[in-house]
């Protein structure tokens, strides 16, 4: 028996256990839960690096509890627009009196001579590692936002090597061992003493966490039959969502880094039940030869949703050769031999690139939009993700891949261009336009993932898709600085975001339509992707005719 046979009859099993039955549920809500933790760590530092609104503290004038913003303010700090300057006053020049508010009218400042503070006030109570590791003023912000490049960095560095480890010893081992070690390491963070040890750490518990998210959506989609894989798909990809207003809303209520943390981190260690009650992979079992281990999979299945399975069944899956099966086809040597499929990687990349760049960018400037309640509005950028998932199913076989990857890049660049337009005391206007522009940018992520799947041959999918995730982690690594380029102009980070949007939107144009075409499994077959649609198409009408 070949793979394809293999396939074909664990699908035809899975059929008969029901597509979505009662330990399907079960084990799907268990990864669904293993989602949502994965996805509350990953975006945590949104929060605990978060940069606060703060200004100088003026010994003559401010008291004990002092106001953030108080009338006689205007005198003593230079302001930018209607905010004050956070790192700067003005000299002082009256020692007439010591009650506080009596010397500071504009007569006791010096306006032509600035001094840099080193005390503040917060206009808040909110807490971040920029208050622990005194990462005040303009010339500090790349630290802060380097904390989002790194943790980045780390899932770089830790989806390269879960997919190995995942491979070798199951995807179960990592989703499990690598939710609790990140937990680990997320706690350890609180007690760091320095910002570089703290990133340390950072790094750590991004890498341990990073294969979680891809090994759960595995061990769900595997086990239900092929009709509720697409639902199954929507809803992991909707618990990523859920996992992020989660955060948000814990943030919300804590508004303290380190017990958020706490709160965020420690449910990790509740994955280790899973040792027990979560089933490896089937397909992974049947790679390694593990057949009696799949079979007892199946068998647990077929007893909780009340199914007779027969054992001639299960025998079929005992007859596989996949090798002989891989001897029949291309290998990745050959693939790099083809120009066509060369330039097609590289458009890939530079899209998956730009995608992550979109996604991650417009998620992380959520928290400071204009006159919003940080909190509130990076809530409705992650809740507006669960829309887009959905229509993405429909986009995709109404529309079919290509139409739909290039109009969800253009939606988010045109959501940025005129998100700059809008005036700036609309913040219903302008959360409403940046909320398309998330909308396109999740959109545009999801329609990427099933254009890639489809358009290169099947022993080198998961190598090609690989190497374009990796090359995608670029744009999560920029994203958290974007924030540095509204220092130079206010616009520029939604600048970056349409310009890149629109770029590749037109170059989707160059990808095949691979709507309704059976997957190809060899070089030639990828090649001719749009020659065998034309085709194909061809046939419909006669047979329509």
């Amino acid at each position: 028996m070949t793979k394809s046979d293999l396939d074909s009859s664990l699908d035809n099993i899975l059929v008969q256990l029901g597509d979505f039955g009662k330990y399907q549920i079960f084990v799907f809500s268990l990864v669904c839960v293993a989602v949502i933790l994965h996805s509350a760590v990953h975006v945590a530092y949104v929060f605990t690096a978060m940069d606060l609104d703060y200004r100088c503290e003026i010994p003559a004038c401010d008291s004990d509890t002092p106001e953030y913003e108080p009338s006689w303010l205007i005198n003593a700090v230079p302001y930018k627009g209607s905010t004050p300057q956070n790192c700067e006053m003005y000299l002082h020049i009256s020692n007439s009196s010591d009650v506080v508010n009596e010397n500071c009218s504009a007569d006791n400042f010096d306006t032509s001579h600035k001094l840099r503070c080193s005390s503040f006030v917060y206009k808040s109570t909110e807490k971040s590692i920029l208050q622990e590791y005194d990462l005040h003023c303009d010339d500090n912000l790349w630290k802060i936002t380097m904390v989002g490049t790194v943790n980045s960095i780390g899932q770089f560095f830790g989806l390269f090597v879960s997919g190995i480890v995942s491979d070798k010893y199951g995807r179960k081992l990592v989703l499990i061992w690598g939710m609790v070690v990140c937990s680990i390491c997320g706690i350890i963070r609180t007690f760091m003493p320095t910002y570089e040890l703290f990133l340390v750490f950072e790094f750590l518990d991004a890498a341990f966490g990073s294969g979680t998210y891809i090994c759960g959506f595995v061990l769900g989609v595997e086990l239900v039959g092929p009709k509720t894989r697409v639902l199954t798909g929507i809803l992991a990809s909707s618990c990523y969502a859920v996992g992020e207003v989660f955060t948000a809303g814990a943030a919300w209520i804590i508004k303290s880094w380190r017990p958020l943390i706490y709160v965020l981190y420690s449910p990790g260690f509740f994955l280790l039940v899973y040792l027990w009650i979560l089933p490896e992979s089937i397909r992974w079992n049947l790679s390694k030869g593990r057949i009696e281990e799949a079979k007892k999979t199946l068998r647990t299945t077929a007893k909780f949703n009340g199914i007779e399975l027969s054992e001639n069944a299960l025998e079929k899956l005992s007859s596989v050769d996949i090798d002989t099966h891989l001897k029949e086809v291309n290998t990745l040597k050959d693939a790099c031999k083809s120009t066509k499929l060369i330039l097609r990687l590289i458009n890939c990349c530079f899209c998956w690139i730009t995608c992550t760049f979109l996604f991650y960018g417009l998620t992380l400037n959520s928290v400071a939009l204009a006159a919003g309640n940080s909190y509130l509005d990076f809530i409705l950028t992650a809740l507006v993700e669960i829309p887009a998932y959905v229509s993405c199913h429909y986009m995709l076989e109404y529309f079919g891949r290509k139409k739909s990857l290039t109009a969800s890049y253009l939606i988010t660049g045109m959501a940025c261009v005129a998100f700059i337009f809008v005036p700036s005391d609309s913040h219903v206007g302008s959360l409403s336009v940046y909320l398309l522009g998330k909308f396109g940018a999740t959109a545009a992520f999801t329609n990427l993932y099933v254009i890639t799947s489809e358009m290169f041959p099947t022993t080198m999918r998961h190598s090609f898709m690989g190497t374009c995730s990796t090359f995608g982690r670029l744009g999560s690594m920029i994203a958290p600085q974007t924030p540095l380029l509204a220092q130079l102009w206010t616009p520029l980070p939604l600048v970056s975001f349409a310009v890149m949007s629109i770029i590749a939107g037109f170059l989707t144009l160059l990808f095949p339509e691979t709507l309704n075409i059976e997957l190809p499994d060899t070089i030639q077959e990828a090649e001719n992707i749009s020659r065998r649609r034309k085709i194909s198409e061809k046939q419909e009408k006669k047979e329509k005719s």
